[in-house]
């Protein structure tokens, strides 16, 4: 009866979870986390098995702005309550976007497991800088040559359009009103000078 105790103890359960960080996160806070994820799965007896950077993805929806998330993922064996433990500190952590954890295997022998030293060392990320975050940010300093122009400059841009002649255009209009005005005052002075000779040769009679 011992020796079965004894066994079932030995006995736990393997696990895998993904967290995702921010897309625009450093490689110093991703170490920390992860340092962070080691340290619980040590505290609460478990062991890690393997970790893995995946790099930075799009994400299927925005999560809290954030279109895309740096993935990780951990592979480690433990006791039912680590599990609970684990995601109580990803959450702690102002950097994880969200996480999620499956269960692979429900017994696993722990003091059968080979556990490699370079398959539980997550290697320093080394994210490039996108081009969209470094427009943005180029745009923001105004080292950006966007193609746009102020209201004022596009006015100067018609002007030159139409080769000046908005402003051609107001005087030969007035040009044209001054000749109307003196053509409908022609008629008003021929017809005064007509009354005049009339009058004038009414008195010669």
């Amino acid at each position: 009866m011992a020796e079965v105790t004894m066994t079932q103890k030995l006995k736990s359960k393997e696990y895998e979870t993904i967290y995702v960080l921010r897309g625009d996160v450093d490689a110093d806070t991703a170490e920390k986390v992860q340092q962070r994820v080691s340290e619980v799965i040590s505290r609460e007896s478990g062991k890690m098995t393997k970790v893995e950077a995946w790099g930075r993805r799009k994400l299927a929806y925005p999560v809290a702005k954030q279109k895309k998330g740096v993935y990780v993922f951990v592979k480690y064996v433990g006791q039912g309550g680590l599990v609970a433990e684990l995601e109580r500190n990803l959450k702690l952590q102002d950097s994880v976007l969200k996480f999620q954890t499956v269960q692979t295997h429900h017994d696993v022998d722990v003091s059968a497991l080979t556990i490699d030293p370079e398959e539980v060392k997550m290697a320093r990320l080394e994210l490039p800088v996108e081009e969209e975050e470094k427009e943005s940010r180029e745009r923001s300093l105004g080292l950006l040559d966007t193609g746009e122009q102020s209201p004022r400059s596009r006015s100067y841009d018609r002007d030159e359009e139409f080769g000046g002649d908005r402003g051609k255009g107001k005087e030969e209009g007035k040009e044209e009103a001054k000749e109307e005005g003196k053509e409908k005052e022609a008629p008003a002075s021929e017809a005064v000078e007509e009354k005049a000779a009339d009058s004038t040769e009414g008195k010669g009679e």
